[in-house]
């Protein structure tokens, strides 16, 4: 059966936006009824769904979880009443605690059922909250009206912990959609004793408080910023999952082990390292041992770098006379280990060269590779 959808008409002002953050172009006004709903433009925790214009088989029974998203990289799956349909955009209140939260319903049907699947989540879980019902006008003034509480609660609360003492650094603060809750986005190196800060916190802006910690990574994607590429932040902009970047892949893709440079602006190594890093692993199998020593007529010869998608490998002699190195293809490397396996050695590596290079000398005191260890502590 058809259903009523719903649509945001936004307002035409040039305000500062706080509803960025949850994937809306203009903070909400009102809502009419039989509109399309509303779309974002862009949002980190939106879900795409191919099967979004596809209608369901009339016999197949509407699943009844949903995917909800609320500020940035908050998000929660909620269980639908039989007697309300929703697809990706709608603007629901759900379930929240204490009172109810509002936020984009971003999966629904086959797309929600591979959300759960995918975080581990039974369907019959009984720690999966309710969908109230779609917003409507009085929700969205309470929900605007938080919303924009946010930025000058979180400058107030950053003067409040300086004046503690507290060791501690407020990266946001999310109101809940009822505005009777905020919770309270920290990082910090060591514990912290926050009970006076919440007893003033609770005072001042008269609503449940909860703190959360968050890992500096956390911090960078809710803050945002431009990285070395020129592009805005793959954490601040796709990135949901954060995972573990080690010194192995900058040496493994033959990166120069300058901390100044792999570091992002988390200060842990840049989550880029690991895009490249299974390409890199797959075209080193081809490659020979480079602590193997080539031997020739004209002396031994040791290695030095590779260019990996050139199939290159560098060599220069032990005892250099010009202090020069040369590219030797992989094939040619394997050729002349195989002669040195026999007891052969070729007249001299320049007859296998594909071409040559002066060797730069790199000052150890400025970049030496034990500067990058302090990134897997």
């Amino acid at each position: 059966m058809p259903y009523h959808q719903t649509k945001i008409i936004m307002e035409d002002n040039n305000d500062k936006n706080n509803f960025l953050s949850r994937g809306f172009s203009k903070p909400p006004q009102n809502l009419k009824d039989n509109c399309d709903c509303f779309k974002n433009s862009c949002a980190k925790l939106d879900v795409f769904d191919p099967f979004e214009n596809i209608p369901a088989p009339y016999t197949e029974e509407p699943f009844d979880i949903c995917e909800v998203r609320f500020k940035n990289t908050t998000k929660g799956f909620y269980r639908v009443p039989e007697d309300i349909r929703l697809k990706n955009g709608d603007i629901v209140v759900v379930e929240g605690n204490p009172g109810h939260d509002i936020g984009v319903v971003c999966a629904v049907g086959h797309i929600a059922i591979a959300q759960l699947r995918k975080k581990g989540v039974s369907k019959d879980s009984e720690n999966i909250k309710k969908v109230y019902r779609k917003i409507r006008n009085n929700d969205i003034e309470k929900w605007v009206t938080a919303v924009d509480k946010e930025e000058d609660t979180a400058n107030e609360t950053r003067h409040i912990i300086n004046s503690l003492g507290l060791d501690m650094k407020l990266n946001d603060v999310e109101y809940q959609g009822d505005g009777t809750k905020a919770t309270f986005y920290y990082t910090a190196d060591d514990r912290v004793d926050f009970r006076e800060l919440i007893k003033i916190l609770a005072e001042k802006f008269k609503v449940r408080i909860e703190m959360k910690q968050i890992g500096i990574r956390q911090e960078a994607s809710r803050l945002g910023g431009i990285g070395s590429c020129g592009r805005e932040l793959c954490c601040s902009t796709w990135i949901t999952k954060f995972c573990s970047v080690t010194t192995v892949r900058a040496r493994v893709q033959q990166l120069t082990l300058n901390p100044v440079k792999l570091a992002g602006q988390c200060g842990k190594l840049k989550c880029c390292l690991n895009f490249e890093y299974d390409t890199y692993v797959d075209a080193l199998k081809e490659f020979p041992d480079s602590n193997i020593t080539l031997q020739t007529g004209a002396g031994d010869a040791c290695f030095v770098k590779s260019d990996v998608f050139k199939k290159l490998m560098w060599y220069s002699y032990s005892n250099p006379k010009d202090n020069s190195m040369m590219a030797i293809p992989i094939d040619k490397v394997k050729d002349i280990i195989e002669m040195n396996k026999s007891g052969k050695k070729p007249e001299k590596l320049e007859d296998y060269a594909q071409q040559t290079e002066q060797i730069i000398e790199i000052d150890e005191g400025v970049v030496t590779p034990d500067d990058l260890t302090r990134f897997d502590d």
